[in-house]
């Protein structure tokens, strides 16, 4: 989440979930927290229950706004405005807080003269390359002025234009992803000598920057654009400012909402801007809640599953990039002369020895040679665009919908049809299996050539493994069965699959085949495991995870446990060296398995200390509350004592406090930096964010590819122009898949005057691969419907309860009609804007089926992390039902379940209910 990453380093959760309840006020936005993640939502009920104050401002009154104490309704993909005026409001009215923000931001930096604002440019920065529709930082001036020299010499060592073609312009790399990047491609650059003015006066420093840019989102503008009423906006600003300070603290957090906007990235860095304006960071109660969709998103991030990236966020080398030829140029232009990440050689040593183990020697360049290029972009929305066009050969599809739960998946199935090959595991034959038969859009069978193989998987309690969760928490789940039949674990199939692949190749020369034949893999259990209840397992070949988790862990290779006889394991990432004597699978995860028997990521023990420090293991290094430095004044001391976490113990000469300081233990906060001082040494004792070159938190962020600050942008479907930029209507570096099945429409029509948003529901999951094949949570949620307002469907003839069609430039669907006050029109620009929401969770295959919200939305991506538009787009409704038949369920539904008591099941474990159908 680079929108994170920018504007603090990392691009993850700040705090945790629990600490909610410390919150004073939280702000949920872009968030339905109540109904898409109604475990963790008691934290903020706590929250309420102890006097604090609770927001909603969101497209839809939903039940998670009903238990908050203020609701204001907005127009979905207004978000920026919304909160850009909450940054004005803040600045114009001298609510921020001046201690925290003059010492823990880059508020006093100058940057470059050179540099122009939107409001220089009606809606641009400065370095807007309009042929190939880009910025340019560089040209753009974008960077710190520096001593003598303004900031305009740079040494480019980006290497060739085919190294920059593979590249990707519109994603970014490895932490540059986390915003950890610097202002221009040279890896030169020293932040910590950049001009500032403590005064704040400089017509070029940040903070005056950050005045005339966010001047004109008045209350006033605000209403207009977004649809609320002033009075409303300032309510929440007010409520914002009065919670915030040296006493209380306030929380937002967001999800889908917020992310799945072309301008996702940047309307998460706006709520950046506004926490650490309010001084929210690093504190209890406070910081921004980034609420994942998935019990392990966060860890498939981390370990990685994207692209470009590495695990523990380091760039996946380029292919044909000078900069990435050998291991020290890679090094060279990856790491930071200053902060944390002046020691990525030790990360990427590391990662290459527990990869590529005795393999991996000083003289072969540890095996950097073997780590994969990129080439090309293999996002999922590129990648399925390329498919789509005949681009894809095959395709392994582990425990993902694409064919149902993809933005336009029309353009999805037609790249499945468009394979020779497909490997499907899942658990129940989703709509991307199926969809060679079943997709009542597509052709028939016979047509399409695609060979489908279908692996059953196993169901989460029949596998153990880790999980990655919201807050960076990692925890362990223990397998309960074995899975039935020949289902197996995703982790058995790679495994084997490896497995076998090396044995073919065993004993080839050829040099392409090394990285395979290198490859660390002896994950065998040492003796059959056993099950919970004591029975052995009957699975064969299942790999061992935990000896996986300590591979990622690491290991001091030049050091032997006497209790295992193998090496020691580490502690942290603090002992990880790059001289190949030690292992690391992921630096970020280093101390969750740090001694033989101590798995932490298992443990549940329950302590006085409040933030819970064994239960789980959160990264970096069991750190609860992110940046936790900023909890404490310049001088160490706690701002107050109701919020104190982490403070300077001047007796013992450390930090300390309940959670686990983000922070160098023995940094003192009078610490400075000698003049050239590198790494850690350059990052002061009042400098909280240690994975940012300068220590600050970024107001200004020039590692975002799409601007140093957020710019309100219309949706690229929106039946409104952009009052705030007429002449830049929408984000000028959205890409575009063009093609007869991405239709897009570009400007306001009258073809397509309603906007629509996808939502979540409780009762299902996703796109529906497992809850549609529930019969209990179908009975709950048994249809397809729309949400409208009574308005809308007046005017359309749609009555509740019945049928009505909704239709896009990609597609046509049907839904029941939910006609209700939870949506209401807003009045923009003299003019009545109706807004319609879509659960996502219906497709063909399963015992419900229905039509599939995603084959309306389009196939678009943001500069940033390529991410659709699924949250605002346009679309027209109609009373009535598509022609030709319903398509059936794809597999029975289940007989109503008899209520009789279970055997051999306690009377607490037994189902509710009295009535004994089914007998």
């Amino acid at each position: 989440m680079p929108g994170l990453g920018a504007s603090f380093g990392r691009g993850a959760a700040t705090n945790y979930q629990q600490d909610m309840a410390n919150s004073d006020c939280i702000l949920f936005m872009g968030s339905n927290m109540a109904e898409a993640q109604p475990v963790g939502f008691r934290w903020p009920m706590v929250a309420k229950e102890r006097g604090a104050t609770l927001i909603h401002v969101d497209p839809r009154f939903t039940r998670m706004s009903a238990v908050c104490d203020l609701y204001v309704g907005i127009r979905s993909g207004s978000d920026i405005a919304f909160l850009g005026g909450l940054v004005n409001y803040v600045l114009t009215n001298d609510r921020w807080f001046h201690e925290y923000v003059l010492a823990y931001t880059n508020a006093s930096t100058i940057i470059d003269e050179g540099f122009q604002d939107t409001e220089d440019l009606a809606g641009l920065f400065s370095g807007f390359d309009q042929q190939h529709k880009s910025y340019d930082s560089r040209e753009g001036n974008w960077g710190y002025e520096e001593p003598g020299n303004g900031g305009q010499e740079q040494q480019d060592v980006s290497g060739s234009e085919q190294a920059n073609s593979a590249k990707d312009p519109h994603g970014q790399q490895g932490h540059a992803r986390d915003g950890s990047g610097k202002p221009y491609v040279s890896p030169y650059k020293d932040m910590t000598i950049a001009q500032r003015d403590p005064t704040l006066q400089h017509p070029h420093c940040i903070m005056q920057i950050l005045r005339r840019h966010f001047a004109r989102y008045t209350p006033e503008v605000v209403s207009q654009v977004c649809g609320c009423k002033p009075e409303e906006f300032v309510r929440v600003a007010e409520l914002l400012c009065t919670n915030s300070g040296r006493e209380r603290t306030t929380c937002i957090a967001y999800a889908l909402g917020w992310t799945q906007h072309t301008t996702g990235v940047q309307i998460i860095r706006t709520a950046g801007i506004l926490q650490l304006l309010l001084g929210n960071m690093g504190r209890p109660g406070g910081g921004i809640m980034a609420l994942r969709g998935h019990s392990t998103i966060q860890g498939a991030t981390d370990i990685s599953t994207l692209y470009d990236s590495l695990p523990g966020y380091l760039p996946q080398p380029v292919a044909h990039d000078p900069a990435n030829e050998d291991l020290s140029c890679y090094i060279e232009y990856g790491r930071m002369p200053t902060g944390y990440w002046a020691n990525f050689s030790k990360f990427i040593v590391s990662l290459l020895k527990a990869w590529y183990g005795d393999a991996a020697t000083p003289e072969n360049d540890f095996g950097f040679s073997w780590v994969p290029r990129v080439d090309g972009d293999y996002s999922q929305l590129a990648y399925f665009d390329r498919m789509a066009k005949g681009g894809v050969k095959g395709y392994f599809l582990a425990g993902q919908n694409p064919a149902g739960g993809g933005p336009n998946a029309n353009v999805h199935r037609a790249g499945l049809r468009n394979l020779e090959w497909l490997v499907v595991l899942d658990w129940f034959e989703t709509e991307s299996a199926v969809f060679w038969k079943d997709d009542p859009n597509g052709p028939s069978s016979s047509q399409v050539g695609t060979e489908v193989f279908f692996i059953p998987a196993a169901a989460a309690q029949e596998k153990e493994g880790s999980l990655t969760n919201t807050q960076r928490l990692i925890q362990w789940h223990r397998k309960a069965i074995d899975p039935s039949g020949d289902c197996r674990s995703d982790a058995w199939f790679f495994y084997n699959l490896g497995k076998r692949l090396k044995q073919l190749y065993a004993g080839s020369t050829d040099p392409k085949d090394q990285a395979l034949l290198n490859l660390t893999w002896d994950y065998d259990y040492d003796e059959q495991p056993r099950l919970p209840d004591g029975t052995l397992s009957r699975i064969e070949g299942e790999p061992e995870l935990e000896k996986v988790l300590m591979e990622i862990n690491g290991h001091r290779l030049d050091e032997i446990d006497p209790r295992t006889g193998q090496s020691r394991l580490v502690s942290g990432y603090s002992e990880l060296k790059d001289d190949g004597t030690t292992a690391c699978g992921c630096w970020v995860y280093s101390g969750v398995f740090p001694e033989p028997g101590r798995n932490r990521a298992d443990e549940r023990k329950i302590t006085d200390n409040p933030v819970q420090p064994e239960w789980g293991f959160a990264w970096p290094n069991n750190v609860r509350v992110l940046y936790n430095r900023a909890s404490a004044d310049p001088e160490g001391r706690p701002w107050s004592e109701r919020k104190k976490l982490v403070w300077w113990d001047a007796e013992k000469r450390r930090w300390v406090g309940p959670d686990k300081p983000d922070f160098e233990l023995e940094k003192p906060p009078d610490y400075q930096p000698a003049p050239g001082a590198t790494g850690m040494a350059a990052i002061a004792g009042t400098q909280p964010f240690i994975t940012k070159a300068d220590g600050l938190g970024w107001l200004y962020s020039p590692s975002t590819k799409d601007g140093p600050l957020p710019t309100h942008y219309e949706p690229i479907e929106s039946p409104l122009g952009n009052l705030l930029y007429p002449k830049h209507n929408t984000s000028p570096m959205v890409r575009f898949f063009d093609g007869p099945l991405n239709q897009i429409s570009h400007t306001p029509t009258p073809e397509y005057p309603v906007v629509a948003t996808t939502f979540r529901l409780t009762e299902h999951y996703l796109s529906g691969p497992m809850s549609r094949f529930n019969s209990w949570l179908n009975e709950l949620q048994p249809e397809m419907f729309a949400e409208l307002s009574f308005e809308l469907a007046a005017e359309r003839g749609i009555v509740h309860g019945g049928w009505m069609t909704i239709q896009t430039p990609r597609g046509r669907i049907e839904a029941r009609a939910m006609v209700t006050r939870r949506l209401r029109p807003f009045v923009i620009e003299g003019r009545v804007v109706h807004q319609i929401g879509l659960p996502f969770h219906w497709a063909f295959a399963g015992e419900s089926v229905g039509s599939n919200a995603n084959d309306l939305t389009a196939l678009l991506a943001d500069p940033n992390v390529s991410m659709h538009e699924s949250k605002a787009f346009t679309c027209q409704v109609q009373a009535g039902r598509l022609e030709g038949p319903t398509p059936p369920p794809t597999v029975p539904t289940a007989p109503w379940p008899t209520l009789d008591p279970i055997p051999d099941t306690p009377a607490s474990a037994q189902p509710e209910g009295r009535l004994g159908h089914g007998k």
